[in-house]
C-alpha cells in the first residue's frame, strides 16, 4: 500500500493500511465491511495516514472494547483520525471526566425507557406520515423517502422546529455526513454546512429564551450545571450534535435492514410469520451491519495491540471490525435473526456508549413493523446499483418497488 502523506513513524514494524485503503470511496454495498473483516483477519491492529496525520486501526472486539473502557486514556477530545485538534466540539460526544458526567446526568432522563414510552404515539404517527407518502406509489427511494425522511421529522418535533424546515436539515445532513470527501473543496463545504446549522440553532436559541416550549432546547436553556447556566456556546455544540446523531444514525441503520431484508427473502418471510422475532433480528442488524466508525484520541503514551501509540496521535476503531469479530460470536460472518446472548457493541462500550440507544431501538422497531404489516414484500428495482459510502459507512441509494 502507498501513499503521498508524510512518512510513517513505524519503528515496531506494526502493518500498514492508510485510511484511505480502510474506507475508501464510493463501493458496492456491503465492500467496506469486508474490507475491515478481511484486515481483522490478517493483525489486531494496523497504522497508516489519514490526511495529514498518523493513525492507529483497531481490528478485535477485545482492543475496541477496552479502549472504550480506558477513556482516561482514550479520550474523546477528538473523534475522527484525519482531526486530531478539530475545531468544534460536540457535546456531550467530545467531552471528557466530570463534564462529560454531568452532561449525561442533565440528558438521561430525556432518553430514559419511560420518555421513550411516551413517544410511541408520536413515533407511530409519523411513521404512518411517511407509509402514507409512498404505500400507494409502488416504489421509492428508500434513503430519501423513508430512512432519512423519518428520523428526520422525529428530530423536528424533539427540537421544537417547523416541519417546513425539515427539507432544509435534510440538505445539511447530506452535505456534512455523505457527500464525497475526495471532491475538491469538500472539507471547506462540509464545516461551512456546519455553521449553517449553527447559525440556524443560535436564532432558534435566542427565541426559545423569550418564548420557552415543551422541548429539547427550553429543557437544556432552564438547565445548569455547577448551578452555573449553560453557556450560548455548549449549548450550540449539543444542538449540531443532536442534528447529526438523531438524523443519521438510525437513518443508516434502516437502510442496511432493509437492504438486507430485500436480499434475504427467507429472513424477511420468517419475520413476518413469526413477528416475535424482531427484537432480536434488529440487534442482529445492529451487530452484523455497524456502520459506525469512532477514534478517539490518545492523551498519554500508551500501546495498542503491542503497538506504541504516541499521546496525541488518534485511534481508529470501526464497530463493525468489533461486531463481527469470530472471536466473539459463533458464525459471525452470518446473520442470524434468532441469535441469543447477542452483545454487540453497535451503540459503543464504557462511558460515552450512546445515551439514545434505547430511543433509537424504538424508532427501528417502529419502522421495521410498521411497513411491514403494510408492505410485507418488496424487492429491489431490477437494473439499479445499491452504492455505499465510506466514512461513517452507509448506502447511498437503495430503490425499492412492490405490488399495489
Amino acid at each position: 500500500m502507498t501513499t503521498t502523506e508524510p512518512e510513517l513513524l513505524n519503528p515496531s514494524g506494526c502493518p500498514v493500511a492508510h485510511l484511505m485503503d480502510i474506507i475508501p470511496g464510493e463501493l458496492p454495498a456491503g465492500q467496506h465491511m469486508r474490507i475491515i473483516d478481511g484486515l481483522r483477519e490478517q493483525s489486531p491492529v494496523f497504522t497508516g495516514i489519514a490526511g495529514e496525520f498518523q493513525f492507529f486501526t483497531l481490528t478485535r472486539m477485545a482492543d475496541i472494547r477496552k479502549s472504550f473502557q480506558k477513556a482516561q486514556v482514550f479520550t474523546n477530545a477528538a473523534v475522527t483520525p484525519t482531526d486530531p485538534n478539530p475545531p468544534y466540539r460536540w457535546i456531550p460526544e467530545m467531552l471528557d471526566g466530570k463534564l462529560h458526567v454531568d452532561w449525561r446526568q442533565l440528558l438521561t432522563p430525556l432518553w430514559s425507557p419511560g420518555a421513550v414510552e411516551k413517544m410511541k404515539p408520536k413515533l407511530r404517527q409519523r411513521f404512518t406520515e411517511v407509509l402514507d407518502s409512498i404505500a400507494a406509489k409502488g416504489s421509492c427511494e428508500f434513503v430519501s423517502e423513508v430512512a432519512l425522511l423519518f428520523p428526520n421529522v422525529i428530530f423536528m418535533d424533539l427540537m421544537g422546529l417547523p416541519s417546513k424546515d425539515a427539507d432544509q436539515f435534510q440538505a445539511w445532513e447530506v452535505t456534512i455526513l455523505h457527500s464525497d470527501r475526495d471532491a475538491p473543496g469538500a472539507a471547506e463545504t462540509q464545516f461551512a454546512a456546519m455553521m449553517e446549522v449553527m447559525g440556524y440553532f443560535g436564532a432558534l436559541i435566542e427565541q426559545r429564551r423569550l418564548d420557552p416550549k415543551e422541548d429539547i432546547i427550553s429543557y437544556v436553556l432552564g438547565a445548569r450545571i455547577d448551578g452555573e447556566p449553560i453557556p450560548m456556546q455548549d449549548i450550540l455544540d449539543f444542538c449540531l450534535l443532536m442534528f447529526m446523531a438523531g438524523l443519521d444514525t438510525v437513518a443508516s441503520q434502516l437502510t442496511y435492514n432493509f437492504w438486507h431484508l430485500a436480499n434475504n427473502p427467507h429472513d424477511r418471510e420468517r419475520l413476518l410469520a413469526e413477528p416475535e422475532l424482531w427484537p432480536s433480528a434488529i440487534e442482529e442488524f445492529l451487530r452484523f451491519y455497524s456502520f459506525v466508525t469512532p477514534s478517539r484520541k490518545v492523551a498519554e503514551d500508551t500501546e495498542v495491540a503491542g503497538c506504541p501509540v504516541k499521546a496525541g496521535q488518534m485511534v481508529f476503531m470501526p464497530l463493525v471490525a468489533a461486531n463481527r469479530d469470530p472471536r466473539e460470536f459463533e458464525n459471525a460472518d452470518k446473520v442470524l435473526i434468532d441469535r441469543e446472548n447477542n452483545r454487540h457493541i453497535a451503540f459503543g462500550a464504557g462511558p460515552h456508549r450512546c445515551l439514545g440507544s434505547y430511543f433509537a431501538r424504538e424508532e427501528l422497531m417502529t419502522a421495521m413493523t410498521m411497513w411491514h404489516e403494510r408492505i410485507p414484500n418488496y424487492r429491489i428495482v431490477p437494473g439499479t446499483s445499491v452504492p455505499e459510502h465510506g466514512g461513517q459507512m452507509g448506502i447511498t441509494s437503495l430503490h425499492l418497488e412492490w405490488d399495489v
